[in-house]
């Protein structure tokens, strides 16, 4: 009868000369960075097929989150801003084509905070925090132009389409995570991969709403007013953590564009009523 053994298994046959943590870290390497890719790609198809969105549509978005819109005054001062508003947009669009079937529409808020956006269906919200740190027309131009800017050049809808799509996606994807900290840091690359385009959108804003004070006023004094407010207000993060371009950055973009045209005209005091307290 033939007898068998168990013969010993040589040494070494399944070791690895490369450290285990360092295969480790190089897999996790490779993981975010393939997650970077596709939350990048995913972007940018956002971007590039959000604004082919009618704004009849933008308008039925924006009445599904109407609640969350800043409140709106009810007073004769809140009527006659809301009218200069509109007028003052109706100027700085003057010499420009709009697209079809945008109806723009600018509300002011009694709210205090130094601030306006734009939002879906050509809507601007300009807040009485802002206004009351406005020392002339034309800085609240500068603020008016830039919002309109965000609009022409569908921002909003943008923002909306990338926003849900990355949502999504990291929603999605931090099933993967056994662990609160890998799930946080799934959403900061998240943030960082879309932070990039918000700056591209902002830095494109401020190049239109300079083009459109030099077409209406013939120059760009005050332009500087909005972005040196933010400058005093805190300290700003580092630009690559941001959604928007240093102020300090942006004040001297607003240099050289003076530099670059010929500046003519006086600034243009804002109207008494802005002045007037809030009831």
């Amino acid at each position: 009868m033939t007898e068998y053994e168990n013969r010993p298994v040589p040494e070494g046959i399944n070791y690895s000369r490369e450290n285990p943590l360092k295969e480790f870290l190089l897999l996790c390497a490779a993981l975010l960075g393939a997650l970077a890719v596709l939350l990048f790609s995913l972007s940018l198809a956002a971007q590039k097929l959000a604004p082919l969105i009618p704004f009849s549509m933008e308008n039925r978005l924006v009445a599904q989150f109407a609640s969350s819109l800043p409140a709106r005054s009810e007073t004769e001062r809140a009527e006659r801003i809301d009218d200069y508003l509109n007028q003052l947009a109706a100027a700085l669009l003057a010499q420009r084509e709009l697209p079809e079937g945008l109806e723009l529409k600018l509300y002011y808020s009694d709210s205090p905070m130094i601030n306006a956006f734009a939002t879906l269906g050509g809507r601007v919200y300009v807040m009485n925090g802002l206004l009351r740190e406005m020392d002339s027309e034309n800085a609240l131009a500068m603020v008016v132009a830039h919002e309109l800017a965000h609009i022409l050049n569908r921002d909003p809808i943008v923002a909306m389409g990338r926003g849900v799509t990355v949502s999504l996606a990291l929603a999605s994807l931090s099933g993967l995570g056994n662990t609160g900290a890998a799930d946080w840091l799934i959403q900061q690359l998240g943030m960082a991969t879309i932070s990039g385009f918000t700056r591209e959108q902002e830095r494109a804003a401020d190049a239109m709403a300079l083009e459109m004070l030099q077409a209406h006023y013939g120059n760009v004094q005050g332009a500087e007013r909005i972005f040196a407010l933010m400058d005093g207000q805190r300290a700003e993060p580092p630009e690559l953590f941001s959604t928007h371009p240093l102020s300090r950055k942006r004040i001297a973009v607003v240099r050289e564009f003076a530099r670059q045209h010929p500046q003519h005209g006086d600034l243009v005091p804002l109207p008494n009523f802005m002045g007037e307290e809030v009831e």
